[in-house]
């Protein structure tokens, strides 16, 4: 199966719904202009369509192994991996000073999708390239960032993120990984960490592990744990890799999916680390990476959608089965169908819309300084990462629908895109871990964030009114009295409501989207369309979403299921 980019419609996207081009007019992204923001995404479109999409199936079916102690990855792999090193697309969005390009997040973004939705399993690796970089910019002294970020940014070296240990999943106050200091400064890091995604290869020289442990010293729970960076490989006086450090990969993960992907249980042996941030503060800096992540994983469930959505297309298109009444030969012709197809399309659009908005926050937040975008762009995360991968989920789950029998044999490689995406409703922070922090902190200011998004969904409806945006209006009254009722609940009854809530949410946001974008058409077209589905099909949910929302959690504790 082909893949295509999408990249007229992210540049559509961004200039006529998102209004990217406040970029250009601020001093740190002068240069994002449309011109350059077009030229970019097409020479990454070139790099996904012609080097990483022909190797996805390869990964599936040839995956990552475990030799003789080194890990070695797919066939065409290390060479697709020095493409995306050698295009500079690692440090795309990484400061200029440690050989980054310093382009915006919302690049990073749309470059991150196409790559994903051509290999996730290759693309997985840069991504967590591209976090450590920024966890490191923000926590690292300044002589490791010297030493390390200008590798990481240019690909010579790839970084992971070591949280997760058999006893301490989402509960990340059960780390038991010790950190003991050493006489020269630096400490001995012991523990195993699982599910370390790209914890080791043969892509690229060297691989630089963030390792979450205690100190001797350490408070218990969440309070007393440090953030440690442990090369494979030591560097020598040159900057080289030099001795190898204690850390090594003990087994790789049968997984569900991505087998291309080396997920490794790694034991850390009195390695040598290097302590970021201050002592016991560890988790702060973690999430540093990890915010970055949350957005980049939306973005991988994101960029199975339109893979998948590519896919189902070509095939209804082409799949004859029984008589149509439009008298189309091919099964596109069935309403069923297309009733899926629309889904598929009108979710995957409304996720590559909230993704892109909380992106473009996050650059404006940091060319603006202004603490209003900064807190768009919070409030926008959990509603990326969650509704980007269940919408991954969902479509490609369709997708397999669509190609009836066949989506269920291995052999025309739709089943990939589900077994592949599905992992993404779980790492990162699961979705329902996502929902609690939307109505938990993201609500600490008594709604305030959430009801501006919804002001704003609401000045839209005001600048194209009609029968379509009454109904938009409706469901954002709804949402935003549902957001009255989650700032003033207690805990646990807004936590039984948070996956609804951040759905209705993510609904709602869509009308509003894809309204703005139907606006652009002088007369009726695909986008009015789309829109039209949307609003009719999709947007009803949000009432009903908004019901079980707050519906409190009494009726989750009914029953003991003895």
């Amino acid at each position: 199966m082909s893949y295509r980019a999408p990249v007229a419609e992210m540049c559509f996207l961004l200039g006529e719904v998102l209004g990217a081009g406040r970029l250009a007019e601020t001093d740190r992204f002068a240069d994002a202009t449309p011109e350059t923001i077009e030229a970019v995404l097409g020479e990454a479109a070139r790099i996904a369509e012609d080097v990483l999409a022909p190797l996805r199936r390869a990964g599936d079916l040839e995956p990552a192994r475990l030799e003789n102690g080194v890990v070695r990855t797919t066939p065409g792999f290390a060479e697709a991996y020095r493409a995306i090193a050698d295009g500079g697309w690692v440090g795309i969005a990484a400061a200029p000073e440690h050989g980054g390009m310093g382009l915006p997040v919302t690049l990073l973004t749309c470059v991150g999708e196409m790559f994903s939705a051509a290999n996730m399993a290759i693309a997985l690796c840069p991504l967590l390239t591209q976090g450590q970089i920024e966890a490191l910019e923000h926590h690292a002294p300044p002589e490791l960032r010297a030493l390390y970020l200008p590798k990481l940014a240019s690909g010579t070296w790839t970084g992971t993120m070591n949280l997760t240990e058999p006893q301490a999943g989402s509960d990340v106050g059960a780390i038991r990984a010790r950190a003991e200091p050493r006489p020269d400064g630096t400490h001995a890091v012991s523990g195993q960490k699982i599910f370390i995604s790209w914890g080791d290869h043969d892509v690229a020289e060297n691989i630089v592990h963030l390792v979450l442990a205690r100190l001797p010293d350490a408070p218990a729970g969440t309070r007393g744990i440090s953030l440690f960076l442990v090369p494979k490989f030591i560097p020598d006086a040159e900057g080289r890799p030099g001795e190898r450090n204690g850390v090594r990969a003990l087994s790789l993960e049968h997984k569900t999916g991505l087998h291309g992907s080396p997920t490794c249980v790694m034991e850390f042996d009195a390695a040598r680390g290097w302590l970021i941030g201050a002592p016991h503060q560890g988790l702060a800096a973690m999430f540093t990476m990890m915010n970055n992540a949350r957005l980049a994983v939306g973005v991988e469930g994101l960029s199975q959608a339109d893979a998948a959505l590519q896919a189902a297309l070509a095939f209804a298109r082409e799949r004859r089965q029984g008589r149509t009444p439009d008298g189309t030969e091919a099964i596109i012709g069935h309403a069923d169908v297309r009733r899926m197809l629309m889904t598929m399309a009108a979710l995957t659009a409304t996720a590559r819309a909230i993704c892109l908005d909380c992106a473009l926050s996050i650059d404006m937040a940091a060319a603006t300084g202004e603490e209003a975008w900064a807190a768009r762009a919070a409030f926008l995360t959990p509603i990326a990462k969650a509704f980007g991968t269940d919408t991954g989920c969902e479509v490609a789950s369709l997708a397999m629908q669509v190609f009836g029998g066949m989506g269920y044999i291995e052999e025309t490689g739709v089943a990939q895109f589900w077994r592949d995406v599905r992992v993404t409703a779980i790492y990162e922070g699961t979705n329902g871990i996502q929902a609690m922090d939307l109505v938990g902190r993201k609500l600490a200011d008594g709604g305030a964030v959430g009801q501006k998004l919804i002001e704003a969904i609401e000045e839209g409806v005001r600048e194209n009114p009609g029968e379509l945006g009454a109904s938009l209006a409706a469901a954002a009254r709804r949402l935003a009295e549902t957001t009255g009722w989650m700032a003033a609940a207690e805990p646990n009854d807004r936590f039984a409501g948070a996956a609804p809530y951040l759905r209705a949410f993510a609904l709602t946001l869509g009308g509003h989207y894809l309204l703005k974008a139907a606006a652009t058409e002088a007369e009726a077209g695909p986008r009015t369309a789309l829109a039209t589905f949307h609003v009719r099909q999709l947007l009803p949910q949000v009432a009903a979403l908004c019901d079980a929302a707050s519906a409190g959690a009494a009726p989750l504790y009914a029953t003991d299921f003895a």
